[in-house]
C-alpha cells in the first residue's frame, strides 16, 4: 500500500469511529503538503464537515489526534484552518524503503491472461519520403505510450499502418521513371527512403515549373493551370493503372517500396521503436471500398452524378465527406475504415488508440462516426491520441520542398553532439564504449526533449538545449544514474537485502517518499496518456537525489548503519530512474 492509501484508509476509519459515518476513501485524497507548512501529506477536511457537524479546525484536530493514536505511520500533525498536515514517522519510511527494494518490478503492474488488450497505432509513414522530425515525435510518443500502458497492466499490441499507395506515391514513381536513369540505393549510395524522397521533391520541382509555363503561355490562373498539367495527369493515370493491377506499374511500385522499407527499418532500429504488426494500405483499402459500397445499399452513403461516393454527416453537425473519388480511387478515410475492420478481425481489441497529430482531429471524429454507422460497435470507442506539432526555430517543415529535418540526419547530429560535449568525459574509455555512450546520450537527449512536453501542446525543438548535461534534460538524468552506479561499484560488500538500522533524516525521508510516488506516477501517465508525466517525475527524482548527494557523505560515512541506509537509498533511486526512463524508451549508461 502507498502512504496515501494508508492515510486515506485511516481517515475513513477515523470518520466512522468519531462520527459514525461511512465515507468513500476517494473523497479523502491526501496530497503532498505545501513547502511553507510542516508535514508530508495534507488532508482537506471540508468534505467531511457534514459528517462531523463541527468547524473545520475542530474536525481536522479530532481526525489528526485519532490518526496519531491509531496509525503507526503518523508521527504528528498540525492544523491550518481546514487543512490537516500530517508528518510521517521516519521509521515508516525506512520500512517502505525495504519493501520497495525487495520488489523487483516496483511500480510496474504485470500483464496477465485477463489483461485488457489495447492496440496502439503509431508512425503511419508514407512510402514517398524518409521519416522526419514530425515522425520522430510520433514514433517516440507511440512507443512510450505503449510502454506506459503495458506498465499499467494492459496487454499492448503496437501497430503501424504504412501508406504505401496513393497519388503521392505515384509522384515519386513517375519522377524516378522520367528522371531517375535507373538509379538504385546502391548506385546512388543512399538509403532507399532518402532516394525516393529525392524523387518526390523532384516531381514537385518539375510540376511547379510546368504550372509557371502554362500560366505564362495560356494566361490562366494557377488553379486552371493545375487542371491542364500533363505531369499531374500522368501521375493520376499511374494511380488508376495501379488500382487496376497493371503489371508494369505494380512491379515498379514493389521495387521502390522495397527500397523504402529497408530504409524505414534502419531508422526504426536506431530510434529503438518497433511494432508487433504492420498493416499496409494496399491490403486494407479494398476492404474499405467494399464497406463504403455496402454503405450505399444501406443508405449510409450516396453516389454523386460524377460517380464519387460521399457520406452525409450534416445530421451529426459535420459536413459531407468524400469516400471514393469519381475515378473509383479511394481516400485515407476509406483505407482507415478497412484497416479498422481487419484489426478487429485479427485481435480481440478492448481499446484502439490512434497516435496522430492534432491536424487530423476532424478525420478521427468522422472515422468514429462512420464506423458506428456501418455497424461496428467499437466505432464510438476509438481514441485519437491527438498531439501537437513540432517545429524548429526556423519555422515549419515542408516535405515536397525538401525542407524537412530528416530523422537520420537528426539522430546523427544528436549523437555527434553528445560525443563532442562528452569528449573529456569519454577520453579514458575504450573507443567502442565511448561511441555507445554517445549514442545513448544523444538519443536520450532527443527522446527526453520531445517527450517531456505535454503531448497536446505544439513544441519548438532546439537540439542545442536538449543535449545539455544540466537542467531538465535527458543527459542530466542519465548522468545522475551513472553517478549512482559509480557509487554502487565502489561500495564494497553492499547487499540490498540487508537491513540497516538507522533512522532516515528529513532529506532521506523526502527522497524515499519521492521514490514511493513512482507507482502513482505510472498510473497517472497511463490515465492521461502522457509520457511527460514520467519524464518530469524522473527529472524531479534526479534533482532531489543530486541535492542529497551533495549534502551528505555516502561512501565516507563513518556510521556503518547510516552508510548502508544511504547506499540502499541510492540503489533504489537508480533502479527507479532506470525504470522510469525505460518507459520513455531511453537507455541508461552505466558510466559517463
Amino acid at each position: 500500500m502507498t502512504i496515501e492509501s494508508i492515510i486515506a484508509e485511516g481517515v475513513v476509519k477515523a470518520v466512522k469511529e468519531l462520527y459514525g459515518a461511512d465515507i468513500d476513501p476517494k473523497i479523502v485524497n491526501p496530497s503532498a503538503t505545501k513547502k511553507e507548512f510542516e508535514g508530508d501529506l495534507t488532508v482537506v477536511v471540508f468534505p467531511l464537515l457534514k459528517m462531523s457537524r463541527k468547524a473545520p479546525e475542530a474536525t481536522a484536530t479530532e481526525i489528526g489526534e485519532w490518526l496519531a493514536s491509531n496509525v503507526e505511520a503518523v508521527e504528528k500533525f498540525n492544523v491550518v484552518k481546514g487543512f490537516l498536515n500530517i508528518k510521517i514517522n521516519p521509521e515508516f519510511w525506512l520500512t517502505l524503503l525495504h519493501q520497495i527494494s525487495a520488489e523487483k518490478d516496483f511500480g510496474i503492474k504485470p500483464v496477465t491472461k485477463d489483461s485488457e488488450l489495447v492496440m496502439v497505432e503509431y508512425s503511419s509513414p508514407n512510402t514517398n519520403k524518409p521519416l522526419h522530425l514530425g515522425h520522430v515525435r510520433n514514433n517516440l510518443l507511440g512507443y512510450s505510450l505503449s510502454q506506459i500502458l503495458k506498465a499499467n497492466g494492459y496487454n499492448v499490441v503496437k501497430t503501424n499502418i504504412v501508406n504505401d499507395r496513393g497519388i503521392h506515391i505515384c509522384k515519386s514513381m513517375l519522377a524516378w521513371k522520367k528522371w531517375g536513369e535507373g538509379a538504385t540505393p546502391e548506385s546512388a549510395g543512399k538509403k532507399g527512403d532518402h532516394l525516393i524522397g529525392d524523387f518526390y521533391v523532384a516531381f514537385d520541382k518539375h510540376y511547379k515549373q510546368e504550372l509557371k509555363e502554362i500560366m505564362a503561355r495560356d494566361g490562366v490562373s494557377e488553379e486552371e493551370a493545375e487542371k491542364r498539367s500533363e505531369l499531374m495527369a500522368e501521375a493520376r493515370e499511374m494511380l488508376r493503372k495501379w488500382e487496376a493491377g497493371d503489371e508494369e506499374v505494380r512491379g515498379l511500385w514493389k521495387m521502390m517500396n522495397g527500397w523504402v522499407y529497408a530504409g524505414f527499418d534502419e531508422t526504426y532500429r536506431r530510434l529503438g521503436v518497433d511494432f508487433d504488426k504492420i498493416y499496409y494500405e494496399s491490403d486494407t483499402y479494398l476492404e474499405g471500398k467494399d464497406l463504403v459500397l455496402g454503405g450505399i445499399e444501406k443508405g449510409i452513403m450516396y453516389r454523386k452524378e460524377d460517380g464519387s461516393v460521399w457520406a452525409d454527416l450534416t445530421g451529426d453537425g459535420l459536413d459531407h465527406k468524400l469516400l471514393l473519388r469519381a475515378d473509383g480511387t479511394s481516400v485515407y478515410m476509406t483505407q482507415d475504415i478497412g484497416t479498422a475492420k481487419l484489426r478487429y478481425q485479427d485481435y480481440p481489441i478492448d481499446k484502439m488508440i490512434y497516435v496522430v497529430g492534432n491536424e487530423q482531429n476532424y478525420h478521427f471524429q468522422v472515422l468514429s462516426l462512420l464506423l458506428d454507422k456501418l455497424g461496428f460497435k467499437w466505432g464510438k470507442d476509438l481514441t485519437h491520441f491527438s498531439y501537437g506539432m513540432v517545429e524548429l526555430p526556423e519555422g515549419k517543415m515542408k516535405s515536397r520542398e525538401g525542407t524537412v529535418v530528416d530523422a537520420d540526419d537528426l539522430i546523427d547530429t544528436m549523437v555527434g553532439s553528445a560525443a563532442e560535449m562528452g569528449a573529456e568525459r569519454f577520453a579514458e574509455m575504450p573507443e567502442e564504449e565511448s561511441k555507445e555512450i554517445a549514442r545513448m546520450v544523444g538519443l536520450g537527449a532527443l527522446k527526453y526533449f520531445l517527450l517531456k512536453v505535454d503531448p497536446r501542446k505544439n513544441m519548438l525543438f532546439n537540439p542545442k538545449e536538449s543535449i545539455d548535461f544540466n537542467g531538465n534534460t535527458g543527459p542530466f538524468i542519465q548522468y545522475t544514474y551513472a553517478r549512482i552506479q559509480s557509487v554502487m561499484r565502489k561500495a564494497e560488500g553492499f547487499n540490498p537485502d540487508a537491513t540497516p538500522h538507522a533512522t532516515p533524516n528529513e532529506k532521506e525521508c523526502v527522497l524515499i517518499q519521492k521514490v514511493a510516488d513512482f507507482p502513482s506516477v505510472v498510473a497517472e501517465a497511463g490515465r492521461n496518456y502522457s509520457p511527460a508525466v514520467i519524464a518530469n517525475y524522473a527529472y524531479d527524482l534526479a534533482k532531489e537525489y543530486n541535492q542529497f548527494y551533495h549534502d551528505y557523505s555516502i561512501l565516507r560515512e563513518e556510521n556503518d548503519n547510516v552508510r548502508e541506509l544511504r547506499l540502499l537509498l541510492s540503489y533504489v533511486v537508480g533502479r527507479t530512474l532506470k525504470s522510469a526512463m525505460a518507459l520513455l524508451g531511453i537507455e541508461m549508461p552505466e558510466r559517463m
